[in-house]
C-alpha cells in the first residue's frame, strides 16, 4: 500500500502546502492515519480516493496550525522582530522562471481552500472529475463550478486585478 500510493500522496500534499519537508511529514501522518483506520475503509471504493481524502484532511489540519503559529509569531515584541522570517522573495529567486513560478504559487495560495483543492486535484494532479468529487465529498457539478471559478480567479490574480469571485 505504502509503496504504491506514497508518491501520489506526497505530490498531492506538497502541491497543497508548498513545503517539501512538511509534505514528507504529512505523507507519513497520512499513512499512519490510514493504517489505523483501515478497518473503516470501504473496499468497494477506490483506495486512492480514500487515502487522498485523509491527505487533504492532514493538509487542512496543517494549515490551521500554521495560521495559529503565524498569529503568535506576529505577536513577538518588536525587539525580537529580526527572528521572524521575511515574507519577501528568497535571494535565489532572481531567475525569471523562478519568479514566475513563485508568482503562480502565490496566486494559487491566495485562492480559497475549496477552489485551490479542486484546481490542484484536477489541473495539476489530473485526477478525474468523478474522483475529485469523491475525494472532496461534493457533486461532480460542484467540482466543475469550482474549477471554473478557480481558473477565473487565478487569471485575475495573475493579471493583478482585485475583482473577487465567490467560491
Amino acid at each position: 500500500m505504502l509503496r504504491r500510493y506514497k508518491t501520489g500522496v506526497y505530490r498531492l500534499i506538497v502541491k497543497q502546502i508548498g513545503d517539501a519537508d512538511e509534505a514528507m511529514d504529512l505523507t507519513q501522518e497520512t499513512f499512519v492515519s490510514g493504517f489505523s483506520a483501515l478497518d473503516r475503509y470501504d473496499g468497494d471504493r477506490p483506495f486512492r480516493t480514500w487515502i487522498a481524502r485523509i491527505a487533504l484532511n492532514k493538509c487542512r489540519d496543517w494549515a490551521r496550525r500554521r495560521k495559529v503559529r503565524a498569529f503568535f509569531s506576529r505577536a513577538l515584541p518588536l525587539e525580537n522582530a529580526h527572528h521572524v522570517a521575511s515574507d519577501g522573495p528568497a535571494p535565489d529567486s532572481a531567475a525569471t522562471d523562478r519568479r514566475e513560478l513563485a508568482k503562480v504559487r502565490g496566486a494559487i495560495d491566495q485562492l480559497p481552500q475549496n477552489l485551490r483543492e479542486v484546481l490542484l486535484l484536477r489541473g495539476v494532479d489530473e485526477v478525474s472529475q468523478a474522483e475529485t468529487a469523491v475525494i472532496l465529498r461534493v457533486s461532480e457539478k460542484t467540482v466543475e463550478t469550482r474549477l471554473y471559478r478557480a481558473r477565473t480567479r487565478l487569471r485575475e490574480l495573475l493579471a493583478g486585478t482585485s475583482a473577487s469571485t465567490e467560491g
